[in-house]
């Protein structure tokens, strides 16, 4: 792969080759034009003083200051797509006011410029590929955007700079400035990529594929059928009860398990029971940021990959010793979080044109500093994200209290109500395995409690009419 250069002509502060994720997600940018997957939009509603004059000016800093947010991409010239940063980028703002307006008004404004916004979408040849938006709706409160390509940061990266936001903003209130550190860039992270061995990484994943034939295909097992509307994509969100959620983690922690294995362990057997597979194959998206890389955690840009997961069902094995088994698979599949995932395709038994899976778990688990939002001056009242993969459906996982789910589903394959039984049968399974947590995978239930009722009422009847049908049988027959 190409070596990291940079140049001092033409304000171009360094060029270097992308990340398979990065890869992956231009090579959909570009084979789909009119798709808006991978656009990132946050709409934020914010109560009480705002300086916008300082909030707009502790953006740009942020912009100044990370060489990501300055980033564009080159793809048509002979060889591997690029990567350019500029040496400087006017922040990419618009303000506006629609305090006048009645808030049923407002709302309908709204719903178009959040809609106008997204049908934009971006130049992927042109920095920033970033932009904001703030709007007054009345002297105390406004609406912020926050849109940007996907290819410049993950979730992690996301809210390390939100927090770095705020950071400048304070200080700019209180005439300050926030004292500079030096942030290592994102092209180091491109040069440690560079130096690993995709070698040992295909004997790996070749040995944990082998024998894997066909994807784990969710939407088939349930018959639905692609239908031919226009990419459409929707979300529908779940709670774990808190006395479920408590003893999920209270089980992951008695049994050195992570959150992240038992959610993984649960889809897996979920799967399986939709498809009748007792081999599944499903993505995980993982973080990415190598130890190796001193202060990684602090940079900025996309770190994610998603790679396969496969859970072999084995109906006599007991659910925590099994996650244990599946626990031991994700760490030794760490140290080759790296691969790029359209090779990782390949080296599989899957055939080619075919997706390697089409579901993937997304554990949603990033920094917070309360501190900080505590001395904005306003509040952060809500927050609402649209966002769109190129996957039929993701599995969003919030370790919060109680834990939350949010699945984004392709309206080609699935409807709201599937989504819905879905998440039911989920979470039944969670709750089954944390009331017995040693029980064999044969015995976790996955009814909800109104089909339970519903079995239970049916079965009663059934029997009513079977002693019905025994006794009149009875009867002729002396």
């Amino acid at each position: 792969m190409e070596n990291v250069i940079t140049r001092n002509k033409e304000g171009i502060e360094a060029i270097y080759p992308l990340s398979p994720m990065q890869e992956g997600m231009l090579f959909h940018s570009i084979s789909d034009p009119d798709s808006i997957a991978y656009f990132e939009q946050f709409t934020y509603t914010y109560r009480g003083k705002l300086n916008t004059g300082n909030y707009k000016r502790a953006w740009q800093r942020v912009v100044d200051q990370h060489p990501i947010l300055r980033t564009l991409v080159l793809w048509e010239r002979k060889g591997k797509p690029l990567q350019l940063v500029r040496r400087q980028v006017t922040l990419a703002w618009q303000e506006e006011d629609w305090s006048a307006s009645a808030p049923e008004e407002q709302c309908h404004q709204l719903d178009r410029f959040l809609e106008h916004d997204r049908q934009r979408s971006f130049n992927l040849k042109r920095a920033p590929l970033m932009r904001l938006a703030l709007i007054r709706m009345s002297e105390n409160e406004y609406r912020f955007i926050w849109s940007f390509h996907h290819m410049l940061l993950d979730g992690w990266s996301g809210s390390l700079l939100l927090s770095d936001v705020f950071r400048h903003y304070c200080a700019f209130n209180q005439g300050g400035e926030v004292e500079s550190k030096n942030v290592r860039p994102y092209k180091d992270y491109i040069t440690w990529l560079q130096a690993q061995d995709i070698v040992k990484a295909e004997a790996f994943w070749r040995k944990t594929l082998s024998g894997f034939t066909a994807p784990t295909s969710l939407h088939s097992a349930m018959g639905l059928k692609q239908n031919e509307s226009l990419e459409k994509y929707e979300t529908e969100c779940a709670y774990l009860s808190e006395d479920t959620t408590s003893a999920i983690k209270s089980l992951a922690r008695e049994h050195q398990l992570t959150l992240n294995t038992v959610i993984q362990g649960a889809w897996g057997l979920l799967l399986s029971r939709y498809t009748g597979e007792k081999d599944v194959v499903f993505g995980a998206t993982v973080s990415g940021r190598p130890t190796a890389l001193e202060n990684v955690e602090e940079m900025l840009g996309l770190f994610i990959n998603t790679l396969p997961v496969r859970v072999q069902i084995d109906a006599n094995a007991h659910f925590v010793d099994w996650l244990k088994e599946c626990q031991l698979q994700q760490l030794e599949t760490r140290q080759f979080d790296f691969s790029p995932l359209v090779d990782v395709q390949k080296w599989s038994d899957v055939a080619p044109g075919q997706p390697l899976f089409t579901s993937i778990i997304v554990f949603e688990n990033f920094p917070v500093d309360d501190s900080i939002q505590r001395n904005l001056g306003f509040q952060i009242t809500a927050t609402h994200t649209r966002e769109q993969t190129n996957f039929p459906l993701t599995l969003g996982v919030e370790p919060s209290d109680p834990t939350r789910f949010k699945v984004l589903y392709d309206c080609r394959y699935y409807d709201s109500a599937t989504i819905t039984r879905l998440l039911g049968h989920l979470k039944a399974i969670l709750e089954s395995v944390a009331n017995e947590p040693t029980q064999k995978l044969s015995s976790i239930s996955m009814l909800t409690d109104p089909e339970r009722e519903q079995l239970l009422n049916e079965w009663n009847q059934t029997q009513v009419q079977g002693r019905r049908t025994l006794n009149a049988f009875s009867c002729k027959d002396l």
